[in-house]
Protein backbone atom coordinates (compact mmCIF):
# COMPACT_ATOMS: atom_id res chain seq x y z
CA UNK A 1 0.00 0.00 0.00
CA UNK A 2 1.52 3.25 -1.10
CA UNK A 3 1.92 6.13 1.32
CA UNK A 4 0.71 9.66 0.65
CA UNK A 5 3.20 11.91 -1.04
CA UNK A 6 5.40 13.80 1.35
CA UNK A 7 4.93 11.41 4.31
CA UNK A 8 8.42 10.01 3.91
CA UNK A 9 9.80 13.53 3.68
CA UNK A 10 7.98 14.50 6.88
CA UNK A 11 9.29 11.44 8.71
CA UNK A 12 12.74 12.32 7.50
CA UNK A 13 12.46 15.86 8.79
CA UNK A 14 11.37 14.56 12.23
CA UNK A 15 14.35 12.24 12.52
CA UNK A 16 16.76 13.65 15.16
CA UNK A 17 19.78 12.55 13.10
CA UNK A 18 18.80 14.91 10.25
CA UNK A 19 19.71 18.60 10.19
CA UNK A 20 16.09 19.77 9.91
CA UNK A 21 15.01 17.39 12.68
CA UNK A 22 17.82 18.54 14.97
CA UNK A 23 16.86 22.20 14.47
CA UNK A 24 13.18 21.40 14.98
CA UNK A 25 13.83 19.56 18.22
CA UNK A 26 16.11 22.39 19.36
CA UNK A 27 13.26 24.88 18.90
CA UNK A 28 10.85 22.52 20.66
CA UNK A 29 13.15 21.99 23.65
CA UNK A 30 13.86 25.73 23.92
CA UNK A 31 10.13 26.43 23.99
CA UNK A 32 9.73 23.77 26.69
CA UNK A 33 12.51 25.33 28.80
CA UNK A 34 11.00 28.79 28.36
CA UNK A 35 7.56 27.52 29.40
CA UNK A 36 8.94 25.77 32.49
CA UNK A 37 10.93 28.88 33.44
CA UNK A 38 7.85 31.06 33.11
CA UNK A 39 5.81 28.61 35.19
CA UNK A 40 8.50 28.71 37.89
CA UNK A 41 8.49 32.53 37.95
CA UNK A 42 4.68 32.63 38.20
CA UNK A 43 4.66 30.06 41.01
CA UNK A 44 7.28 32.00 43.01
CA UNK A 45 5.52 35.31 42.42
CA UNK A 46 2.22 33.81 43.54
CA UNK A 47 3.82 32.43 46.71
CA UNK A 48 5.41 35.82 47.47
CA UNK A 49 2.13 37.68 46.93
CA UNK A 50 0.44 35.54 49.61
CA UNK A 51 3.24 36.05 52.18
CA UNK A 52 3.63 39.13 54.42
CA UNK A 53 6.07 41.61 52.88
CA UNK A 54 8.24 41.79 56.00
CA UNK A 55 8.82 38.03 55.91
CA UNK A 56 10.13 37.92 52.34
CA UNK A 57 13.81 38.21 51.55
CA UNK A 58 13.70 39.65 48.02
CA UNK A 59 17.40 39.09 47.37
CA UNK A 60 17.23 35.42 48.33
CA UNK A 61 14.04 34.89 46.34
CA UNK A 62 15.55 36.43 43.21
CA UNK A 63 18.67 34.30 43.59
CA UNK A 64 16.65 31.10 43.99
CA UNK A 65 14.47 32.00 41.02
CA UNK A 66 17.51 32.57 38.79
CA UNK A 67 19.09 29.35 40.07
CA UNK A 68 15.90 27.42 39.28
CA UNK A 69 15.76 28.84 35.75
CA UNK A 70 19.42 27.91 35.20
CA UNK A 71 18.81 24.34 36.36
CA UNK A 72 15.80 24.02 34.03
CA UNK A 73 17.81 25.16 31.00
CA UNK A 74 20.79 22.91 31.85
CA UNK A 75 18.67 19.78 32.14
CA UNK A 76 16.51 20.57 29.08
CA UNK A 77 19.56 21.20 26.90
CA UNK A 78 21.22 18.07 28.30
CA UNK A 79 18.12 16.07 27.38
CA UNK A 80 18.19 17.59 23.87
CA UNK A 81 21.85 16.71 23.43
CA UNK A 82 21.09 13.18 24.64
CA UNK A 83 18.36 12.85 21.98
CA UNK A 84 20.47 13.96 19.00
CA UNK A 85 22.81 11.12 17.94
CA UNK A 86 25.62 13.50 16.99
CA UNK A 87 25.43 15.08 20.45
CA UNK A 88 24.64 11.92 22.40
CA UNK A 89 28.05 11.71 24.06
CA UNK A 90 27.87 15.41 24.91
CA UNK A 91 24.46 14.99 26.56
CA UNK A 92 25.68 12.05 28.61
CA UNK A 93 28.71 14.07 29.69
CA UNK A 94 26.52 17.07 30.64
CA UNK A 95 24.24 14.93 32.79
CA UNK A 96 27.18 13.20 34.46
CA UNK A 97 28.93 16.54 34.95
CA UNK A 98 25.82 18.07 36.50
CA UNK A 99 25.50 15.13 38.89
CA UNK A 100 29.15 15.33 39.92
CA UNK A 101 28.96 19.11 40.30
CA UNK A 102 25.88 18.75 42.50
CA UNK A 103 27.68 16.28 44.77
CA UNK A 104 30.79 18.46 44.99
CA UNK A 105 28.81 21.62 45.70
CA UNK A 106 26.72 19.79 48.27
CA UNK A 107 29.80 18.59 50.15
CA UNK A 108 31.55 21.95 49.88
CA UNK A 109 28.55 23.96 51.06
CA UNK A 110 27.01 21.76 53.74
CA UNK A 111 26.73 24.60 56.26
CA UNK A 112 25.33 27.01 53.67
CA UNK A 113 22.76 24.50 52.47
CA UNK A 114 21.91 23.69 56.09
CA UNK A 115 21.25 27.37 56.75
CA UNK A 116 19.12 27.55 53.59
CA UNK A 117 16.96 24.58 54.56
CA UNK A 118 16.66 25.88 58.14
CA UNK A 119 15.66 29.33 56.82
CA UNK A 120 12.89 27.78 54.75
CA UNK A 121 11.72 25.87 57.85
CA UNK A 122 11.65 29.09 59.90
CA UNK A 123 9.58 30.86 57.22
CA UNK A 124 7.15 27.93 57.09
CA UNK A 125 6.75 27.05 60.78
CA UNK A 126 7.27 30.61 62.19
CA UNK A 127 8.73 29.74 65.64
CA UNK A 128 9.45 33.46 65.89
CA UNK A 129 8.71 36.56 63.83
CA UNK A 130 10.17 39.98 63.15
CA UNK A 131 10.00 42.12 66.28
CA UNK A 132 9.97 39.17 68.71
CA UNK A 133 12.29 39.37 71.72
CA UNK A 134 14.41 36.20 71.88
CA UNK A 135 16.81 34.81 74.44
CA UNK A 136 19.45 32.53 72.94
CA UNK A 137 22.68 30.94 74.14
CA UNK A 138 25.72 32.71 72.71
CA UNK A 139 29.46 31.99 73.05
CA UNK A 140 29.66 34.52 75.92
CA UNK A 141 26.42 33.47 77.62
CA UNK A 142 22.72 34.27 77.24
CA UNK A 143 21.90 36.95 74.67
CA UNK A 144 18.66 38.92 74.51
CA UNK A 145 17.74 40.61 71.25
CA UNK A 146 14.88 41.70 69.02
CA UNK A 147 14.54 39.93 65.68
CA UNK A 148 15.44 42.64 63.15
CA UNK A 149 15.86 40.60 59.99
CA UNK A 150 15.06 37.10 58.72
CA UNK A 151 16.76 35.77 55.62
CA UNK A 152 17.20 32.29 54.18
CA UNK A 153 20.69 32.17 55.69
CA UNK A 154 20.76 34.13 58.92
CA UNK A 155 18.62 35.59 61.69
CA UNK A 156 19.78 38.97 63.00
CA UNK A 157 19.03 40.09 66.56
CA UNK A 158 19.43 43.64 67.84
CA UNK A 159 20.43 43.90 71.52
CA UNK A 160 19.60 46.69 73.94
CA UNK A 161 23.20 47.92 73.95
CA UNK A 162 23.23 48.39 70.18
CA UNK A 163 24.98 45.18 69.14
CA UNK A 164 23.80 42.96 66.30
CA UNK A 165 23.87 39.23 66.95
CA UNK A 166 24.01 37.27 63.68
CA UNK A 167 22.74 33.72 64.16
CA UNK A 168 23.00 31.09 61.40
CA UNK A 169 19.56 29.65 60.77
CA UNK A 170 20.80 26.09 61.27
CA UNK A 171 21.79 27.09 64.82
CA UNK A 172 18.69 29.21 65.43
CA UNK A 173 16.38 26.31 64.63
CA UNK A 174 18.40 23.61 66.43
CA UNK A 175 19.01 25.29 69.79
CA UNK A 176 16.45 26.10 72.45
CA UNK A 177 15.37 29.74 72.18
CA UNK A 178 12.99 31.51 74.56
CA UNK A 179 10.48 33.87 72.97
CA UNK A 180 10.10 36.53 75.64
CA UNK A 181 7.25 38.21 73.75
CA UNK A 182 4.92 35.46 74.92
CA UNK A 183 5.43 36.55 78.52
CA UNK A 184 4.15 39.63 80.24
CA UNK A 185 1.21 40.16 77.87
CA UNK A 186 -2.30 41.08 78.85
CA UNK A 187 -1.27 43.61 81.51
CA UNK A 188 0.29 41.04 83.89
CA UNK A 189 3.24 42.46 85.85
CA UNK A 190 6.90 41.61 85.31
CA UNK A 191 9.68 42.39 87.78
CA UNK A 192 13.33 43.09 86.93
CA UNK A 193 15.95 42.38 89.58
CA UNK A 194 19.73 42.05 89.73
CA UNK A 195 21.70 39.26 91.41
CA UNK A 196 25.31 38.13 91.44
CA UNK A 197 26.28 35.27 89.16
CA UNK A 198 26.88 33.02 92.15
CA UNK A 199 23.28 33.59 93.30
CA UNK A 200 21.70 33.10 89.87
CA UNK A 201 20.34 29.58 90.36
CA UNK A 202 19.09 30.19 93.89
CA UNK A 203 17.52 33.51 92.88
CA UNK A 204 15.51 31.89 90.08
CA UNK A 205 14.22 29.23 92.48
CA UNK A 206 13.24 31.84 95.07
CA UNK A 207 11.54 34.03 92.44
CA UNK A 208 9.52 31.14 91.03
CA UNK A 209 8.52 30.02 94.53
CA UNK A 210 7.43 33.61 95.19
CA UNK A 211 5.28 33.58 92.05
CA UNK A 212 3.77 30.23 93.02
CA UNK A 213 2.92 31.57 96.49
CA UNK A 214 1.09 34.47 94.83
CA UNK A 215 -0.99 32.01 92.80
CA UNK A 216 0.43 33.21 89.47
CA UNK A 217 0.01 30.82 86.56
CA UNK A 218 2.60 30.29 83.84
CA UNK A 219 5.29 32.36 85.58
CA UNK A 220 8.74 32.50 84.01
CA UNK A 221 12.09 33.86 85.18
CA UNK A 222 14.67 34.66 82.49
CA UNK A 223 18.05 36.30 82.15
CA UNK A 224 17.61 39.62 80.33
CA UNK A 225 21.06 41.18 80.85
CA UNK A 226 24.46 39.72 81.61
CA UNK A 227 27.54 41.47 82.99
CA UNK A 228 30.87 40.33 84.40
CA UNK A 229 29.73 39.70 87.97
CA UNK A 230 25.99 40.35 87.79
CA UNK A 231 22.95 39.30 85.79
CA UNK A 232 19.50 40.82 85.52
CA UNK A 233 16.50 38.51 85.77
CA UNK A 234 12.92 39.21 84.76
CA UNK A 235 10.14 37.49 86.66
CA UNK A 236 7.01 37.48 84.48
CA UNK A 237 3.88 36.59 86.42
CA UNK A 238 1.65 36.19 83.35
CA UNK A 239 -1.66 35.95 85.27
CA UNK A 240 -2.55 36.71 88.88
CA UNK A 241 -5.67 35.36 90.63
CA UNK A 242 -8.52 37.87 90.56
CA UNK A 243 -9.37 39.31 93.95
CA UNK A 244 -6.40 37.60 95.61
CA UNK A 245 -4.61 38.95 98.68
CA UNK A 246 -1.26 39.24 96.92
CA UNK A 247 -1.38 43.03 97.07
CA UNK A 248 -1.15 45.63 94.37
CA UNK A 249 1.29 45.26 91.47
CA UNK A 250 3.32 48.21 92.74
CA UNK A 251 4.00 46.32 95.98
CA UNK A 252 5.26 43.17 94.26
CA UNK A 253 8.92 44.35 93.76
CA UNK A 254 9.26 45.06 97.49
CA UNK A 255 7.69 41.71 98.33
CA UNK A 256 10.10 39.91 96.00
CA UNK A 257 13.02 41.84 97.50
CA UNK A 258 12.03 40.67 100.99
CA UNK A 259 11.73 37.08 99.76
CA UNK A 260 15.22 37.25 98.27
CA UNK A 261 16.71 38.81 101.42
CA UNK A 262 15.29 36.02 103.54
CA UNK A 263 17.50 33.67 101.53
CA UNK A 264 20.54 35.91 101.77
CA UNK A 265 20.25 37.24 98.19
CA UNK A 266 20.77 40.99 97.79
CA UNK A 267 21.42 43.18 94.71
CA UNK A 268 25.09 43.51 93.70
CA UNK A 269 26.82 46.83 94.52
CA UNK A 270 25.62 49.65 92.28
CA UNK A 271 22.49 47.80 91.18
CA UNK A 272 18.92 48.80 91.96
CA UNK A 273 16.43 46.85 94.01
CA UNK A 274 13.69 44.93 92.15
CA UNK A 275 11.47 47.15 89.98
CA UNK A 276 8.47 46.68 87.75
CA UNK A 277 9.51 46.06 84.15
CA UNK A 278 8.58 48.73 81.64
CA UNK A 279 6.48 47.10 78.90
Amino acid sequence: MSQLPGVNDLEGWLRPDSFVGAVGYLVLFCLLAAALSRALRIAIQTAISHAPVEHVDRTAVNFLRQLGVLIIWVFVLAAYAHLIPALHSLGTAMLAGASIASIVLGLAAQSTLGNLVAGISILIYRPFRLGDLLQISGPTGPEIGTVEALSLGYTILGTQDGRRVIVPNSLAISQIAINLNSFGRGGAPAINFWVTRTDLIRARVVALDFAQALGAEGAGCFVTKSETIAVQLCLSLRTLPAGGDSGKSTELPAQLSEALKRHGIVPPPGKDAPTLAVS
